[in-house]
C-alpha cells in the first residue's frame, strides 16, 4: 500500500539543504504519508555506508540488520528531538508510514525523530561528530 500527500513538496530548509513541507494544514493524528520500502539485506546494507545513499537509509527489520531504502518523500524528512510527526516502520508490509503528532500549518517543515520514537533523545550519528 502506498498513499502520496499530494501537498508535499521539497523546499530550502532551514536545518538541512533541504526537507519536506506541506502546502496545506495538516491535522493532528492525520496520515501525512504512506511510503512502500525497498529492503536491503544486511549483507548489502553495510555496502551503503560507502555510497551517497549513507545518509538516506534506515535501519530495518526486527534486529535492526536490514537497510530501508524509504521511497516517495520518506527518506528526505529531517530529524529532530522535538518533531512535528513520527514514523511506524511496517516490516511485514514494508511501508513507511507518516503521522502528524501535532497540528503542522501549511508551510511548516515537517520533521521525525530518526531514533523512531518521538521521545527518544538518544544522539545520532550525524551529531555525534559535532
Amino acid at each position: 500500500m502506498s498513499q502520496k500527500n499530494p501537498y508535499l513538496y521539497i523546499a530550502p530548509s532551514d536545518v538541512d539543504s533541504r526537507g519536506v513541507f506541506c502546502g496545506v494544514d495538516i491535522a493532528k493524528g492525520e496520515v501525512i504519508e504512506i511510503c512502500p520500502v525497498l529492503v536491503v539485506p544486511p549483507d548489502e546494507t553495510e555496502l551503503l555506508d560507502e555510497t551517497i545513499l549513507h545518509d538516506y537509509v534506515f535501519l530495518w527489520g526486527d534486529d535492526d540488520d536490514e537497510g530501508a531504502v524509504v521511497f516517495g518523500y520518506g527518506s528526505m524528512y529531517n530529524h529532530a528531538y522535538d518533531p512535528n510527526a513520527e514514523y511506524k516502520a511496517d516490516y511485514n508490509d514494508d511501508t513507511f508510514t507518516v503521522y502528524a503528532l501535532r497540528d503542522i500549518p501549511a508551510g511548516e517543515e515537517i520533521f521525525i525523530n530518526y531514533n523512531g520514537d518521538p521521545d527518544n533523545k538518544k544522539t545520532v550519528w550525524f551529531h555525534e561528530e559535532e
